[in-house]
């Protein structure tokens, strides 16, 4: 090959992987408001999947057992760095909405790394311990590519309203949860 030819194709293979990294890295730092989700939109509109899982606390999560009123499912992991960051946005949330919708955070990774991160970190929302291999329960709602984080909004008929991998900042999960008047 000449020179000037393996000179172009390392340049133009260069300039590809920095493009790929950079975009990767805005959305690992949350610049990247949401990561579209081929297929979720398929699941909206429709009765939610069912789930019943153990709470970190020892009790059962059962999905059915919150018929009537709105969830926000969280699917996190602790070494999720935008799961982290959003957590106490969470949590703040869940303890300003608790009357009208309870928020579950899913942690899907090894159990005892969740405890150990919430020993440390607690939160005032139900934790369920979910599946740490791939896929894992998010998938029943729509994450397909198994990314983090990434929450579903389940109306109180049990209906599949919203589903979205992001990391929500202060102030967007109130517009988040008003699906209906988008």
């Amino acid at each position: 090959m000449r020179p000037a030819l393996s000179a172009l194709l390392i340049t133009v293979l260069a300039l590809a992987a920095a493009v790929g990294g950079f975009q990767v890295a805005r959305w690992v730092r949350g610049d990247v408001a949401a990561v579209p989700m081929a297929g979720a939109p398929d699941l909206l509109g429709k009765a939610a999947a069912a789930m019943a899982l153990d709470g970190i606390d020892g009790e059962r999560v059962d999905l059915a057992a919150f018929r009537g009123k709105t969830v926000l499912l969280n699917f996190w992991a602790s070494w999720c760095g935008p799961c982290i960051e959003e957590m106490p946005v969470l949590d703040r949330f869940a303890k300003q909405r608790s009357a009208d919708i309870v928020v579950i955070g899913v942690a899907v990774e090894d159990h005892d790394d969740a405890r150990a991160f919430l020993a440390r970190h607690p939160v005032s929302y139900r934790i369920a311990l979910g599946s740490a291999e791939s896929p894992d329960e998010s998938a029943a709602f729509g994450n397909y590519r198994n990314v983090l984080p990434y929450s579903v909004l389940i109306d109180a008929e049990g209906i599949m309203r919203r589903a979205e991998a992001r990391k929500f900042e202060e102030g967007d999960l109130d517009a988040w949860v008003n699906w209906d008047t988008r």
